[in-house]
C-alpha cells in the first residue's frame, strides 16, 4: 500500500531502486489519465537552454523501461546556457540506484518520460486549456457544435446567428456571402431565413396603412353575390350609399376637438371664387340641410321642421346655421347619418318608381336618381374638405361611382354654357340648329380614374353633342375634372390640354367651374 492509499503495481513507486514520496495530491488525479490528450508541442525550432522538450509518445505500460534523460545531450558550448558552464553537479539522470537520494527526487526533477500516472504532480497533469472535457463512462460523446462552413472560416453556430441580420440586410459583404454560401447546403437554416425574411416585409410596407376605400363596395358585392338582399340598393342610389359611408368612417375617427377645425368652402359665382368659413360640424349641418331636399321629395322628414322652407341649398344651409343654438358639435353626425340612412332604405324601396319624381333645388330642379349623384358628388367633395382640415387621408370614390358623376357633369354643362351665355359670360351662338339634331361640340377627354369621352353641344342645349361637328377638344384627369367642377380650381389653373376653338375651349372650363354651388 503505498502513501496515497493506492496498492502498488508492479514497482512503480520505485524510481531507480529507491521509495519515492508523493507530491501533493491534485484533484485532477481522480480523472482516467489516459483519456486526457496530451498538450501540444511547439514548433520546432532550438530550444531554451534549461528546458528540456517531452517526446510526444504514448503512455508507456507499467513497469516499461524509462529512457536515461527526457531532452537531448548538449552537443557543445553553444548548447549550453549560463547555469550549464563549468563543473555540473550529478541530477537525477545521472546518478546510480545508490546515488540517488529519495528526498531529491520530487516531481520538479522528474523528466516526462519518467514520471508516471501515479508520481506525476499537477503542474504536469493539468488538461490543455482549449482541450475538450474527458467523457464519463456514463455520458455519450457529443456532436461537435462548432462546425466551420467551408471556405468562410465561421462556424454554423456564427452563421446561424447572423441569419436575422442577413434578413434585415444588415451584413458586410464577406458576411452576406458567408450567409448565402451555408444556406445553400443547410435545410434547417434555409427555412429560418425564408420565415425571417417574410416577417421583415410585413416591416417595411410602402402602402398607407389606411383602408382602401374600395373595400366597403368589394366586401358587400361579396356579400351579395353568395346571398343577394331581398331589396337591393338601386344602381343610381350606390354612390351616394358609398359616399356617404366612406364620409361616416372619417367622422367616427376624429376626436372631439376636431369637430372645431375650421374648414374653408370655396365655389364659384360667374367669374370670381367665393368661399365660406365654418368648422368640420357646420359641413355636416350642410349636408343635412341640403340632404333635405331629396327627403322632402320622397315625403319624409325635412330636418328644417315643416312649413314653407327655401329650396335654394344657400338659403337651407343659413336657415340651419341660425336654429343652432350654439355652435354645432359631434352631435351633428347621428341625425345627418340617420338621414342619409333613411333617403337609401326609401329609394331602395320604392325602385325605379321614384326614379324620375323631380327634386327642386329652386333655380333648377334634378330627377331624384341624379339627385342622389349629385348628393354622392357633394359627399365626397365635402368629406376631402374635412379631411384637409382634420389631416386625414381621403382618397376618390371608386372608378364606376366616379364616372357615373362625370357623366352627370358632362350632361349638365350644355345648359350650364347657354345660362352664361344668356348673361352676357360666354360668345354668341354661331349655328343654331333644331332640337336633337347634331351641332358644334368640344370633345370632353376625361383621362385616368372614371374617364371617357363625351362630346358636349355649344349653340344650344338641345342639340346633340357629334364628333363629327367637333370644333375643340379639352383633355382633362378626373380627378381634377371634378375639383374644377366644385370650383376648388379656377379654369385658368386647371391642367387642360387643349387643341382647336380657344373660344369654345374657355366657355366650356368656365361652364364647368359654374356648376359648383355651396
Amino acid at each position: 500500500m503505498s502513501g496515497d492509499g493506492r496498492a502498488s503495481e508492479g514497482g512503480e513507486e520505485e524510481v531507480r531502486g529507491a521509495r519515492r514520496i508523493p507530491g501533493p495530491r491534485g484533484a485532477v488525479d481522480d480523472l482516467d489519465l489516459e483519456s486526457v490528450p496530451r498538450p501540444l508541442l511547439p514548433p520546432p525550432g532550438p530550444a531554451a537552454p534549461d528546458e528540456a522538450v517531452p517526446e510526444q509518445s504514448a503512455a508507456e505500460p507499467p513497469g516499461a523501461a524509462a529512457p536515461e534523460r527526457a531532452g537531448p545531450e548538449p552537443s557543445g558550448p553553444e548548447d549550453s546556457g549560463p547555469e550549464d558552464a563549468g563543473p555540473r553537479d550529478p541530477g537525477p539522470e545521472d546518478a546510480g540506484p545508490e546515488q540517488a537520494d529519495p528526498e531529491d527526487a520530487g516531481p520538479a526533477q522528474a523528466g516526462p518520460a519518467q514520471a508516471g500516472p501515479a508520481q506525476a504532480g499537477p503542474e504536469q497533469l493539468a488538461p490543455h486549456p482549449f482541450a475538450p472535457h474527458p467523457a464519463t463512462p456514463d455520458q455519450a460523446t457529443p456532436e461537435p457544435l462548432m462546425t466551420s462552413a467551408p471556405g468562410t472560416g465561421l462556424s454554423h453556430r456564427v452563421l446561424q446567428a447572423l441569419l436575422g441580420a442577413w434578413a434585415l440586410s444588415a451584413c458586410s459583404a464577406e458576411e452576406t456571402a458567408a450567409v448565402e454560401d451555408h444556406l445553400t447546403e443547410c435545410a434547417p437554416c434555409a427555412d429560418e431565413a425564408l420565415r425571417l425574411r417574410d416577417a421583415v416585409g410585413l416591416l417595411h410596407t410602402d402602402g398607407s396603412l389606411d383602408l382602401d376605400p374600395t373595400l366597403r363596395s368589394r366586401v358587400m358585392d361579396g356579400c351579395l353575390g353568395r346571398r343577394p338582399a331581398r331589396i337591393p340598393v338601386p344602381e343610381h342610389a350606390a354612390p351616394y350609399d358609398a359616399e356617404t359611408a366612406r364620409l361616416d368612417a372619417l367622422l367616427r375617427d376624429i376626436g372631439d376637438s376636431e369637430w372645431h377645425a375650421p374648414v374653408r368652402l370655396r365655389w364659384f359665382e360667374e367669374e370670381r371664387e367665393v368661399s365660406r368659413r365654418t368648422t368640420v360640424a357646420g359641413v355636416i349641418g350642410h349636408l343635412t340641410a341640403v340632404d333635405g331636399l331629396l327627403s322632402a321629395a320622397l315625403g319624409l322628414d325635412d330636418p328644417l321642421g315643416r312649413g314653407e322652407t327655401p329650396q335654394d341649398p344657400i338659403e337651407r344651409t343659413e336657415r340651419y346655421w341660425s336654429a343652432a343654438q350654439r355652435p354645432p358639435t359631434r352631435t351633428v353626425r347621428e341625425p345627418w347619418r340617420a338621414q342619409s340612412h333613411e333617403l337609401i332604405r326609401t329609394a331602395s324601396f320604392a325602385g325605379r318608381n321614384v326614379a324620375e319624381a323631380s327634386v327642386s333645388y329652386g333655380a333648377f330642379a334634378l330627377p331624384l336618381q341624379d339627385a342622389l349623384l349629385d348628393r354622392a358628388f357633394e359627399c365626397w367633395v365635402h368629406g376631402g374638405d374635412i379631411a384637409d382640415a382634420v389631416d386625414y387621408p381621403y382618397q376618390a370614390p371608386a372608378a364606376a361611382h366616379l364616372h357615373r358623376m362625370i357623366d352627370l357633369a358632362a350632361r349638365l354643362l350644355p345648359a350650364a354654357v347657354a345660362g352664361r351665355r344668356r348673361a352676357g359670360l360666354a360668345g354668341p351662338a354661331k349655328e343654331l340648329v333644331t332640337a336633337g339634331a347634331p351641332g358644334r361640340s368640344v370633345h370632353l377627354e376625361i383621362e385616368g380614374h372614371g374617364g371617357g369621352d363625351w362630346f358636349i353641344a355649344l349653340d344650344s342645349p338641345a342639340a346633340l353633342g357629334s364628333p363629327e361637328r367637333a370644333v375643340a377638344q379639352v383633355a382633362l384627369d378626373g380627378v381634377e375634372f371634378c375639383r374644377l367642377a366644385a370650383g376648388h380650381i379656377s379654369p385658368v389653373e386647371a391642367a387642360a390640354g387643349q387643341e382647336g376653338d380657344r373660344e369654345a375651349i374657355r366657355d366650356v372650363l368656365f361652364a364647368t367651374a359654374s356648376l359648383s354651388r355651396l
